[in-house]
């Protein structure tokens, strides 16, 4: 597992420099991180703005058009390599829609701050309510779903579970 080497400050500047082209070329930055893991990476996660899975090709070309921006710009000192990838089946969630997008499926959430005595969740997404997250929590005493405010979200990922897999085989097959 990596390392946080740079601040986000460092990939919020990097997104704003590569996101118009990434959007323009039809995809949706997902998200992006400094790695330290032996040297340097950048790791660049994008999906297709329609939703069809990522090929090898897609990454290529995603990852030419942002050496060259990167290359111009030199926002970042010293030597990086630069990774860019799907998000992949269990992917992390990281703007609002998402939570909304992947309801009715399992994820784990790493709050900032304790809610209800607790930074840790994992449980079944109901969606979102205003700038909070619901989700239904086995491990919680009560009968309705947690809200964590989307501001105090430090991470939140998918769970690699048997209906997620299923889903993603009825999306490749109806988009096949």
């Amino acid at each position: 597992m990596g390392l946080w080497v740079m601040d986000q400050a460092a990939a919020q500047v990097i997104e704003r420099l590569i996101a118009p082209s990434v959007d323009a070329a039809g995809y949706d930055l997902v998200q992006i991180r400094f790695l330290q893991a032996g040297s340097q990476t950048l790791q660049v996660m994008v999906e297709r703005k329609d939703r069809r899975p990522i090929s090898v090709e897609d990454c290529g070309e995603i990852s030419r058009m942002i050496s060259t921006i990167l290359d111009v710009e030199d926002p970042v000192p010293g030597s990086f390599l630069l990774e860019v990838s799907s998000p992949g089946i269990d992917r992390p969630l990281v703007r609002l829609d998402d939570y909304t997008r992947f309801a009715g499926f399992e994820a784990k959430i790493e709050a900032e701050r304790s809610i209800g005595g607790q930074r840790r969740f994992q449980g079944r997404l109901k969606g979102v309510e205003g700038e909070a997250v619901l989700i239904d929590c086995d491990d919680v005493d009560e009968r309705k779903p947690v809200e964590i405010p989307f501001a105090d979200i430090r991470r939140a990922v998918l769970v690699l579970t048997d209906d997620l897999i299923a889903a993603a085989q009825d999306e490749q097959q109806m988009q096949g």
